[in-house]
């Protein structure tokens, strides 16, 4: 006869063997998926687990710890809390210990200060259960209650490797970052056959929330991963650049040269402000080579977000992106840089913004779109930031893009300027026929008419030469194009110890949403 030892080993060994072996067999075969607990050996440090509500439901056999793994474990030896959906019982869905199970994690993950970790892979609440775990106070609804509460404090990481369904779909959105895994991630309100049921609309699940479609069109994804083994190293190497929580500073790695001599670095930036350039190649010959995180890299491709490392130090990164719509801010481009701005802000990493920016889109269609009211968010978020900021002018700076870029009204602890830079409200172009419109068209002569045109916008660029701002303190200092990376590295170490700056009491902001 069996100890009871022995009994409780065999329990706890069936329930770690997860779902039955039809389930696990059709996760890897038919979706072609990791199991939970292999995503979990890959992404943890060996021997780290500590695993709470293993035996949940345990006298259900094919309800494997009700569908969910909840664990502490270690990152390259950092603490951090995990919640995974376990697949092969019935597709991850949520019961009322599932629900109780992901609560508490949350609640240990808040206790302890460390990193939560959402890997996703659910096909959301089960009907049959609702009454015990979707209205109550302590039901579903309040695992988006902690995410709110937890959000600013520690750091909210989403792997999306399979469904996120109906209200489940939260749980990835109130994540910092959402690693999307293609063909494999979706999260959406209604599935496509709901949507043709109730409002007629047959879409394809791709169509509906598929991972390229939210990383690229809706911008609700962050990271696009081409595979889980992929995005889990994506979520270690994300996890780098943050602190434990909002109390501590980021961790410092040992420095790396660029990926590019920076001796060439003029050579990549046109004198002629109308002429684009990739500002990567600007950013590869600052930032230590092979530090570079990108977020949503394949939405809004006018403006880039992304952290990288300066003398082994975090950084979060916002320039303007000339290649791509002349670096002009959109709605979308304007919400990009408010969520990154704010992510940044929230754990201690210091912001570096580098301008080329004619301004924020013109026209009827982006007025209709909200123009003023998402500009107002990157605005209100660039003047919230409290962490040391650098703002950098590579070449243009026009108009209200100023604003949106940290310059001198906002508060940066430097705001510098290259050679090349000219600040100003519009370009020489616009600025000349806004001026002299009436004039202009009375001249008859074509070649008088350009004339007076190169004449008149000859004479505004000497009057917003960028040596005469600097010359009135408006620019801090200009700085020569090669030693640009060495001035940023000085400037950021005198600035990483800043208190944070004086606000006025209140509850909290207005901001536009």
């Amino acid at each position: 006869m069996a100890t009871k030892g022995e009994e409780l080993r065999a329990v706890r060994e069936r329930i770690l063997q997860m779902g039955p072996e039809r389930h696990k067999k059709r996760v890897k075969e038919d979706y072609g998926k990791l199991l939970c607990r292999e995503r979990l050996e890959i992404l943890l440090d060996p021997g780290s687990i500590v695993e709470d509500g293993l035996m949940a439901n345990c006298l259900e056999e094919e309800l494997a710890a009700d569908g969910v793994v909840t664990v502490l474990g270690k990152i390259n030896g950092r603490n951090v809390a995990i919640m995974a959906n376990d697949f092969s019982v019935k597709a991850g869905s949520w019961g009322e210990r599932t629900v109780e199970k992901i609560i508490r994690i949350q609640e240990t993950a808040m206790r302890l200060r460390i990193p939560m970790i959402y890997l996703v892979d659910s096909a959301g609440l089960r009907i049959t259960d609702q009454i015990y775990c979707f209205p109550g106070r302590r039901h579903a609804g309040r695992i988006f209650h902690l995410q709110a509460l937890m959000s600013g404090m520690i750091p909210q990481i989403c792997i999306l490797s399979g469904p996120s369904a109906a209200g489940g779909a939260y749980i990835p959105t109130f994540c910092d970052v959402i690693i999307c895994v293609d063909k494999l991630g979706a999260m959406y309100l209604g599935s496509p056959r709901m949507a043709e049921v109730t409002i007629g609309e047959k879409v394809t699940l791709e169509e509906m929330g598929g991972s390229k479609m939210h990383c690229s069109i809706s911008g609700v994804g962050d990271v696009f991963a081409e595979n889980e083994e992929q995005a889990l190293q994506m979520l270690k190497d994300y996890l780098s650049y943050f602190p434990q929580h909002c109390f501590e500073k980021p961790p410092v790695y040992e420095p790396a040269e660029p990926e590019k001599p920076i001796d060439d670095i003029e050579k990549v930036i046109p004198e002629n402000q109308n002429v684009p350039f990739d500002v990567y190649e600007v950013i590869w010959r600052i930032i230590d080579k092979g530090s570079w995180f990108e977020m949503k890299k394949l939405w809004a491709q006018e403006i880039i977000t992304g952290f990288a490392r300066l003398n082994g130090k975090p950084i979060g990164i916002i320039a303007n992106q000339p290649k791509v719509k002349g670096g002009v801010l959109f709605v979308d481009s304007a919400d990009k840089a408010c969520r990154f701005i704010r992510l940044c802000d929230a754990f201690n990493i210091p912001l570096l913004y580098l301008m080329d920016v004619p301004g924020f889109m013109i026209g009827s269609k982006v007025e209709k779109e909200g123009i003023l009211r998402h500009g107002c968010k990157m605005l209100y978020a660039v003047s919230e930031a409290t962490v040391p900021k650098i703002s950098v002018v590579i070449r243009k700076a026009y108009g209200a893009g100023l604003y949106a870029m940290c310059g001198p009204s906002h508060e940066p602890d430097a705001c510098l300027a290259l050679p090349t830079a000219m600040v100003a409200v519009m370009g020489p172009e616009a600025a000349v026929n806004a001026v002299y419109y009436n004039h202009i068209q009375e001249i008859k002569d074509p070649k008088e008419r350009m004339k007076f045109v190169m004449e008149k916008q000859k004479e505004y660029r000497e009057q917003v030469d960028i040596y005469k701002l600097a010359a009135n303190l408006i620019i801090d200092d200009m700085v020569v194009p090669t030693q640009l990376r060495s001035e940023l590295i000085r400037r950021f170490a005198y600035y990483e110890n800043k208190p944070g700056e004086l606000r006025y009491p209140k509850k909290h902001g207005v901001m536009q949403v």
